[in-house]
């Protein structure tokens, strides 16, 4: 039978199967449909009866026919808890629990009352927030569910976490992002942190996963909101997220059934035609709900759409389709789960009919819950009418409010327990969240062509890399990050053939598109960007990597002068961070292209790269750290930059290859306001010793040309006829060889007055005195002499003991200068710092950079008489022309970590083998530590048992490292892998007081460091 609403303008509602008299009768609700109008429908409707031969024609399976009515409960607690509420309820509560309505925690007080009447009034059993923040949902949680007598349920249609409705929350990468991994647990870790975050928030229903199998590259709706174009990945993806949300108790939610990904309208504005026949349905579309229906979902999202070949009503929608809704999704699919209307309010449904009307049919059509009914209270009298007039069986009504309360008690809410509103910032925004990311995108980039094997780029010394920026979004984390690896310059131009002339002077150009990574944003190319991208690549070898929707490929017709394409689906800093590192190589290549790109690149295309053993980025819980100890780091530096121990710091933190922890503190100077950046250069003083002269040295050894036994007299003739002559390699690199620490070599160098003499010094360089030692002072190039003589001059030690000396390493200096015949800062910067993409580590750094990015280290009122800026601070390696063994390197904590990377991997770095790693074990050992020297060769050691050192105690004698004097140390522990730089200007503007020292907080971070180990 059917009938016809006395207010629906003649409208005809489809007779629904289950109303047949022989259906089974629950017995206690005989009597409710005599009951219904005393219990509270506020008038009588009246509802004729509608020819049966215009009810739609019926789906006929073969599966066996099952009792919709049927409740299947988990345990009998389950089932005593709904028998118990449900008996208690009256037929206004029960009517009220088929509503979820909309609600917002960013509107005011008017919106706020009138979801407090739908729930006192019209006993609403669920809402659905929208726009808003998470402190003010939770506080409206708590509100709303006081005034419930059965708690409400709480949903959001969060896809990508609850920051696609709520400011301040976390924000995961879009559906067609993760379609890009063939890692599925890595899906299920999102679906796990999406449900924590539910939890955390008071919310049993995040509205996903979505099974929409996105065929239509023009589909408006769904596109980036889907996993892929096959039914197979879709699937995959969409279980791991199922079975994540369910592993939080969180009830997941499949949709759009029976299909939305192959429109071309949005439901939100239009009813979407769908015309695919029922084979082709049954195949595909269906498919993924057939999967996870068998592994347990628990509730399904029937779509506003119009698909005659399942609902042969000319223009109605799915979810007002009984044959749809009942017969397939129920019937057929076997589905015995929670099902939802889509919102209500979107105009493929109002359109069709009006608020009230609407929500009768799709209850009629066999949906348990209304979605975002725009009219309660009238929806409410329609519903309450068609029961009055026995078009709605009681026994329909008790299995869809049974079937809810059931959910109820399996979501926890047999009673409410109000949302914590202290640390919901910090719940929300916790730094795992963070650490999945990167392993997100590390495993969902996707590299589409590598021609000739450009990616990773690996030959550093000899790429000269241009960036241009297409698009109209940030770019400033994928810069940031690609010039951590080598030297990247960012290219400007206003006109197209004026660009290309500037690339000229580069191999290599990076082509970033950026575009917004907002979900509803334009993602297309310009014709602009489009024509500028042709033109590059003709004249180019081009690097194109896409920040954006894999759809925007499409429009670039050609690729074939486009030497390499990464994909890397959005445009936020994670994107950007890690698709910088798989051009380099810290991080090798595996997603998979979840659509195809047409004519180009077809769903799977994905090609693997090599992965090269640089230095990457990640977040502290990938590899065993502690975000929030290593948070504690900041206390620190704030302590030494309060009680001015020093103007500022850079600290660097790197475990098993990645960096997680790099921040800059504090300014250059006390009266310059200029803020320390991660980029910027400090003098990094005996840092240099470990930097540019042992690396050097390593190789000499490795060689084979010095050994352990080569004597000083065999490196350096000039020592041949001295008391220092037959000092050994070993002795020499330990600090073993009974040498002075030093000499104050500038001291002789001055006139009566204590100021440079004219002897020695001019204040504008000429060919005799070239070597400039600061600002207007230049030095006679021939005193590196007379410095040399001094040390051969000077009288060893009475007694053999570890005393740590600076003449080892400006011996080195000339030894290594002899051996290749390159000065040392040319033999350092080829052999090393280019290859290794030290860009930012130099010896005399005002020649290659400006000086607002080099702190000062001194304000020189014995020697100079000048603050010293940009010119070493150490005055035996000033008077050296800033080249050293000792010191003279400037440097930033990136690329010092860089070498200590090397260290760490033995001699290897980039896919490139510097050095053996017998050689590296050899100079990381303490040969005289028996006789209380800790030293290895060249490097310094962990502090010996009852003795002071460098270290804070607590890392193993395997560690290694150096300090230097302006306030730096580098310290590597090959036995938990991890990294250490802490540089700053502590002797600005006075070297002689050491506070920071004193106060030992290098010291301090470093026991920080290690009580950030967790595995």
């Amino acid at each position: 039978m059917a009938g016809q609403l006395g207010s629906s303008g003649g409208r005809q509602l489809a007779q629904p199967l289950f109303l047949i008299p022989a259906m089974k009768k629950i017995p206690h609700l005989i009597f409710l449909g005599l009951c219904a109008f005393a219990m509270g429908c506020a008038s009588k409707k009246t509802i004729t009866a509608t020819d049966t031969k215009k009810h739609p024609e019926t789906i006929v399976t073969s599966e066996p026919e099952i009792d919709l009515f049927e409740q299947i409960y988990e345990s009998e607690g389950q089932r005593r808890w709904v028998d118990s509420v449900y008996k208690k309820m009256t037929f206004d509560e029960k009517i009220g629990q088929l509503f979820m309505v909309s609600a917002y925690s960013n509107k005011d007080s008017a919106h706020i009352k009138s979801i407090d009447k739908l729930i006192t009034d019209y006993k609403v059993g669920g809402l659905i927030f929208f726009q808003g923040g998470p402190g003010r949902q939770a506080r409206l949680t708590n509100r709303y569910q006081s005034k419930a007598k059965i708690p409400l349920f709480i949903a959001i249609d969060g896809e990508w976490g609850l920051a696609m409705r709520l400011d301040s929350t976390y924000r995961f990468p879009w559906n067609m992002t993760l379609g890009a991994i063939k890692d599925k647990k890595l899906i299920e870790r999102v679906g796990q942190q999406m449900g924590k975050h539910s939890n955390r928030m008071g919310i049993q229903f995040n509205f996903g996963p979505v099974l929409d199998i996105n065929t239509n590259p023009k589909n408006p709706i769904i596109g980036f909101r889907s996993f892929g174009e096959t039914k197979e990945n879709v699937s995959e993806s969409a279980l791991a997220m199922m079975k994540g949300f369910q592993d939080q108790k969180i009830i997941s939610t499949g949709k759009h059934f029976p299909g939305h990904g192959d429109t071309e309208a949005d439901s939100h504005y239009s009813l979407p035609l769908i015309t695919h026949s029922r084979e082709r349905l049954e195949d595909v579309e269906f498919y993924p709900y057939r999967k996870l229906i068998s592994h347990g979902l628990e509730s399904v999202m029937v779509a506003h759409l119009n698909v005659p070949s399942l609902e042969k009503r000319e223009n109605v929608p799915s979810s007002i389709s009984y044959d749809i809704v009942t017969n397939i999704l129920q019937k057929q699919l076997r589905f015995r789960g929670l099902v939802f209307t889509d919102a209500l309010n979107m105009k493929a449904a109002s359109n069709h009919l009006k608020p009230g009307d609407i929500d009768l049919e799709a209850f009629l059509a066999g949906n348990d819950i209304l979605l975002c009914a725009e009219d309660v209270p009238r929806a409410y009298e329609k519903i309450c009418g068609a029961i009055q007039d026995s078009v709605i069986k009681p026994e329909r009504l008790e299995f869809s409010v049974r079937k809810i309360l059931k959910y109820k008690y399996k979501a926890g809410l047999t009673k409410f327990t109000p949302i914590r509103t202290t640390n919901l910032y910090q719940d929300l925004n916790a730094t795992e969240n963070d650490a999945l990311q990167y392993e997100l995108y590390e495993n969902a980039i996707t590299v589409l062509k590598n021609e000739n094997e450009l990616l990773p780029i690996k030959d550093l010394a000899n790429s000269k890399i241009a960036y241009v920026k297409l698009g109209d979004d940030t770019n400033s984390a994928f810069v940031s990050t690609l010039k951590k690896y080598t030297e990247v310059t960012e290219v400007f131009h206003e006109n197209i053939d004026s660009l290309n002339v500037r690339l000229k002077a580069f191999n290599t150009v990076i082509v970033g598109f950026h575009k917004s990574d907002k979900a509803w944003k334009s993602h297309a190319f310009s014709d602009t960007d489009l024509l500028w991208l042709n033109k590059i690549a003709q004249q180019n070898t081009v690097i194109l990597d896409a920040f954006t929707k894999p759809y925007s490929l499409i429009q670039v017709a050609d690729f074939s002068q486009i030497e390499a394409v990464v994909q890397s689906y959005q445009n936020s800093t994670f994107a950007q961070e890690v698709s910088a590192q798989i051009i380099f190589g810290a991080v090798d290549a595996k997603g998979k292209l979840p659509v195809s790109i047409a004519p180009h690149f077809k769903e799977g295309d994905g090609l693997t790269t090599q992965k090269l053993n640089r230095l990457g980025f990640t977040a502290p819980e990938n590899v065993g750290m502690n975000a929030y100890v290593l948070s504690q780091i900041d206390g620190v530096a704030k302590k030494a930059i309060d009680k001015k121990m020093t103007p500022g710091i850079q600290v660097l933190v790197a475990r098993k290859g990645k960096v997680i922890y790099q921040k800059s503190y504090g300014t250059h100077d006390y009266t310059n306001p200029t803020r320390v950046a991660n980029s910027d250069l400090y003098d990094i003083a005996s840092l240099t010793k470990i930097v540019a002269t042992l690396p050097n040295v390593m190789q000499q050894f490795d060689r084979r040309k010095i050994t352990m036994e080569t004597t000083l007299a065999t490196m350096l003739p000039v020592f041949q006829n001295s008391d220092k002559a037959n000092i050994p390699f070993k002795e020499l690199l330990s600090h073993y060889a009974r040498l002075q620490a030093w000499i104050p070599f500038y001291e002789s160098t001055l006139d009566a007055d204590k100021k440079p003499s004219d002897k020695y010094y001019r204040k504008v360089a000429d060919t005799k005195f070239s070597r400039q030692v600061a600002d207007s002072l230049f030095i006679r190039n021939d005193y590196h002499d007379t410095i040399i003589k001094k040390i051969i001059d000077s009288k060893l030690l009475p007694k053999k003991e570890y005393k740590y000396s600076d003449f080892t390493f400006i011996i080195l200096r000339d030894y290594l200068e002899r051996a290749t015949g390159q000065s040392l800062d040319v033999l350092a910067d080829e052999q090393f710092f280019k290859p290794m993409g030290m860009n930012n580590t130099t010896y005399n750094p005002l020649t290659k950079f400006n000086r607002y990015v080099i702190p000062p280290t001194e304000v020189d009122n014995y020697f100079r008489y000048q603050t010293i800026d940009g010119y070493v601070h150490d005055m035996a390696a000033a008077m050296d022309g800033g080249v050293a063994g000792h010191a003279g390197v400037f440097s930033n904590a990136m690329d010092v970590a860089k070498m200590m990377q090397l260290f760490l991997q033995k001699g290897n770095y980039g896919g490139q083998q510097y050095f053996s790693s017998e050689t590296f074990d050899a100079f990381n050992t303490c040969y005289f530590c028996a006789e209380g020297n800790r030293r290895g060769l060249g490097v310094d050691k962990p502090q010996l048992p009852g003795t002071a050192g460098p270290t804070c105690g607590c890392v193993p004698m395997t560690s290694f490292g150096h300090t230097g004097f302006t306030g730096t140390i580098a310290w590597a522990d090959p036995d938990n892998e991890l990294i250490y730089i802490f540089l700053s200007n502590r002797t600005f503007p006075d070297a002689t007081v050491n506070t920071l020292s004193k106060e030992n907080i290098r010291e301090d971070i470093q026991k920080l460091i290690y009580t950030a180990i967790v595995q």
